[in-house]
């Protein structure tokens, strides 16, 4: 049984430049396992009983499905991609065209299925806490010398704080990491995230 189609996903894919047949395809598989398409974050979206379950979405070099808490999954096959180091719970099947698709429809449905059986049973992925994420020694430098920082710091929501860290950690160069900082204080110190 397909469920119904929504039409912001059906003008998703019909705006498509790139990947239109494969999204047709992934769409069509991900209908007929009988979860609710949504359109979330600009992409169709699949739920179970309101929680999300895959999303559908396409780069410049690949096109994949997306398994919000793809982490729990067994991947018996071996195919789920962890996006980046920093990606706690979604992991991606990629395909570039799609003959792919075609050759794991059985695999796909079946990690579909395993991934509805982890929102029935209430599975929620260990997230690292923040305190688990490395503090660039240029931003312990600030925290030392205007505590207001601080405390404008830990008063941002874990999220906020994660992408502050990600962010101020990533350059190789002290220089880079300090001028960063630098730059974001005064939004730290206003109580906005990195992208607010």
């Amino acid at each position: 049984m397909t469920t119904s189609m929504n039409p912001k996903v059906d003008a998703f894919i019909s705006k498509a430049k790139k990947w239109k047949e494969e999204y047709e395809k992934l769409r069509k598989i991900v209908l007929d396992c009988e979860l609710t398409e949504e359109f979330k974050w600009m992409h169709p979206c699949y739920t179970f009983e309101n929680n999300n379950i895959v999303i559908i979405h396409g780069f410049k070099e690949y096109c994949a499905l997306l398994f919000h808490k793809g982490a729990l999954l067994q991947d018996a096959h071996g195919i789920l991609i962890q996006q980046t180091e920093n990606v706690q719970a979604a992991r991606q099947i990629r395909f570039t065209n799609v003959q792919e698709i075609i050759e794991k429809e059985s695999i796909l449905r079946s990690y579909i299925y395993e991934a509805i059986e982890v929102e029935k049973a209430g599975l929620q992925v260990n997230f690292k806490t923040n305190t688990e994420f490395k503090i660039a020694e240029e931003l312990q430098h600030k925290f030392a010398e205007i505590p207001a920082l601080k405390t404008a710091f830990e008063a941002l929501t874990p999220g906020r704080q994660r992408a502050y860290l990600l962010y101020f950690s990533e350059p190789k160069q002290p220089k880079t990491r300090e001028s960063r900082v630098q730059k974001y204080m005064q939004q730290i110190l206003n109580g906005k995230g990195l992208n607010d």
